[in-house]
């Protein structure tokens, strides 16, 4: 069946973009004859030690080289990356200097603050020149609980500059999420706010950054930055502008080994205590500069925002765009506070040109009834950017119709583990509905069936097959690595299994149908949960969905719980009307044998729906870290229903 595209660049725009300057860039350099992307990411993953040489050279890394690319790349976990190389990160993304903007914060009480790059160097500075006074050195950790805000990016940036390892979570996790987290890497040094704002409300946090300086023992001091700038209760802590030390003007950026840590990120924690997952300095910015220029054509000219918080990988992504010299646009608030629109009155006031957010802002915009086209001047929108779930085939119709008819929209997906992503966008190639646009330049990624075999057009598991910078380190106080290896590794010989249930496309894309550790399997038939929210999601009255598996009679049956509108109540009609249009767009395997309904629905505070937690509450089984959750009594609504008991 022949697609056809919901967008496609023309050939001029091809030529214009900075993956098909790269594309010349190697024809030149490896007298090759590369003529699009398919042969490019064929070669670059046939090539990979020259690939990557490629974009370090190609990107002008700042850093010595060093003669080694890679060490023993056929082992996975083992390859090491220049191995011999040093750089340091913030250095890289701090390389413009000038009188650009580098950052604009808005925040949902209407303030808004904006640093050029020559603010923002001398701002690290201080912030830096104060870290080392009170004796952070390289391979400290210095974590944050803090806004989406310039404070936040100029503290990370100065705890790099020194070589200090950097972990952050954003101020809605509980006192236990945060000691779950930073209690497992002993920072030195802890900055947070005293509040917040969300939907409407300041949220005062005093009693609990109290209760968490109470139980870090390794802590060293404590940074208030006055957020909310309300009163206080916090103790024990200096204020942000006391704090910095503006002595110096000058930074010095320590020349580290190219796989020195830069980030912990840390697992959703649903399933037990969060891993820590240590991150490379080399091998993070080496992808994001490759994902930023070149999957997303990213330069000095454009404007990035990404709708996220400090606690969700994609605000590590954002602010890698710094490296590229483009202006970031940080929101730290409610995208529906005070309305729906006003993410949109920021794009346009902003001249925002790649938007990114996630599946279910736009999911939950399209039921909101908003329609940003006939509302907005988006002249300057180019791109958008979507993860954090599936998007829907309906949800990029819903882009096309309502936001913007002219622009890429590039679903992505990877997650926390690499920092980055394995299948992205690409600004040389059509968008399909549905689709994620390409596999991402350097990476092997395929779909393996259950006997690790490569298949194609068929459901599978999602792994990569080769070697890669961005492989995490490992995971902090794994010493084996035994954890490590168990996560990724043991489920297919030398690849990296991600835990994604996939497929690849006949036009080369991807489709993610959700996790694997969620995908159902009634009569022993394998489905992915994604396929099931896009059904239920176009009916009006619903507003989301969660789909999990319940035993039952020594088989599984489909169990489907439903968020509606206000006022709506789940009545013989509206089940019907669910059943028939899984069953119309499905198949019979795919009708849920129960449908119930919910008022809330679990979700990490990163904001993914918890098909896990929900399993185990309707098992009787025990969650074990609710503390990981954004709303953990939902879980009750799932607890004891007798439609599960029929």
């Amino acid at each position: 069946m022949t697609m056809s595209p919901l967008w496609q660049p023309s050939p001029a725009a091809i030529q214009r973009t900075r993956m098909y300057h790269f594309m010349r860039y190697i024809n030149n350099h490896e007298q090759q004859q590369l003529t699009d992307y398919q042969h490019l990411h064929s070669w670059s993953v046939a090539h990979s030690d020259r690939f990557w040489h490629h974009i370090w050279n190609y990107f002008e890394v700042i850093g010595q080289r060093g003669d080694c690319i890679v060490k023993s790349p056929e082992l996975i976990p083992g390859a090491q990356w220049f191995a011999d190389s040093r750089l340091n990160f913030a250095e890289n993304l701090l390389r413009y200097r000038d009188d650009r903007l580098a950052l604009i914060f808005r925040g949902e009480d209407g303030s808004r603050q904006q640093l050029t790059y020559a603010e923002l160097y001398s701002e690290v500075a201080a912030c830096a020149q104060a870290m080392r006074t009170l004796g952070v050195v390289s391979g400290d950790r210095v974590a944050a609980m803090l806004p989406n805000c310039i404070e936040t990016i100029i503290a990370m940036l100065a705890a790099t500059s020194i070589g200090a390892i950097w972990s952050s979570c954003s101020p809605d996790f509980g006192v236990q999420g945060v000691l779950d987290r930073f209690g497992q890497i002993e920072p030195k040094l802890f900055i947070t706010v005293e509040g917040y704002f969300y939907n409407g409300k300041v949220l005062d946090i005093s009693d609990k950054v109290n209760a968490i300086q109470a139980q870090l023992p390794s802590l060293s001091a404590t940074v208030l930055v006055r957020f909310s700038r309300r009163e206080h209760r916090v103790h024990n802590a200096v204020e942000w502008e006391q704090f910095l030390d503006r002595s110096t003007s000058q930074l010095e950026f320590a020349q580290l080994p190219f796989n020195s840590p830069l980030y912990i990120m840390f697992s959703s924690g649903t399933t037990g205590v969060p891993k820590c997952i240590v991150h490379g300095a080399g091998g993070t910015l080496l992808q994001h500069l490759k994902e930023h220029a070149l999957h997303t054509d990213l330069d000095r000219d454009d404007v990035l925002f990404y709708f996220t918080t400090c606690g969700w990988m994609m605000w590590n992504w954002l602010v890698s765009g710094l490296a590229q010299g483009a202006t970031l646009v940080l929101f730290d608030g409610s995208p529906f506070a005070p309305k729906p629109e006003v993410l949109w009155d920021i794009a346009e006031h902003e001249r925002i040109s790649v938007f990114g957010t996630s599946a279910k802002y736009l999911s939950a915009l399209e039921k909101a009834g908003v329609k940003p086209r006939e509302s907005h001047n988006l002249s300057n929108l180019r791109s958008i950017l979507t993860t954090g779930s599936v998007l829907a085939p309906e949800s990029f119709d819903y882009v096309y119709r309502d936001i913007k008819t002219n622009l890429c929209l590039s679903s992505i997906s990877g997650g926390t583990d690499i920092i980055s992503c394995f299948a992205l966008g690409n600004p040389m190639l059509p968008v399909y509905r549905g689709q994620l646009q390409c596999r991402g330049l350097g990476l092997d990624v395929q779909v393996y069936n259950d006997k690790g075999q490569a298949i194609f057009a068929e459901k599978g598991e999602l792994v990569c097959a080769n070697s890669f910078p961005c492989m995490p380190l490992g995971f902090w106080h794994d010493n084996d690595g035994s954890r490590y290896f168990s996560a990724y590794f043991a489920r297919f010989d030398n690849t990296w299994a991600h835990g994604d249930y996939a497929e690849i496309t006949a036009q080369q894309g991807v489709i993610i149908y959700g996790r694997s550790d969620a995908v159902l399997n009634p009569g022993g038939v394998r489905i992915g949960t994604a396929e099931i929210y896009r059904q239920v999601e176009k009916i009006d009255a619903v507003l989301e969905s969660i789909a999990v598996g319940q035993q039952w009679q020594d088989d599984e049956r489909v169990v489907l719980f439903v968020r509606l509108r206000d006022g709506v109540i789940l009545d013989a009609d509206l089940q019907q009307q669910i059943r028939q249009v899984i069953r119309s767009n499905t198949t019979p395997r795919h009708v849920p044998a129960v449908i119930a309904q919910v008022h809330d629905i679990p979700r990490t505070i990163s904001g993914k729906i918890v098909e896990l937690a929900v399993r185990q509450v309707i098992h009787g089984e025990v969650v074990k870290n609710t503390d990981a959750l954004a709303n953990p009594m939902a879980l009750e609504l799932f607890r004891n229903r007798p439609e599960l008991a029929q």
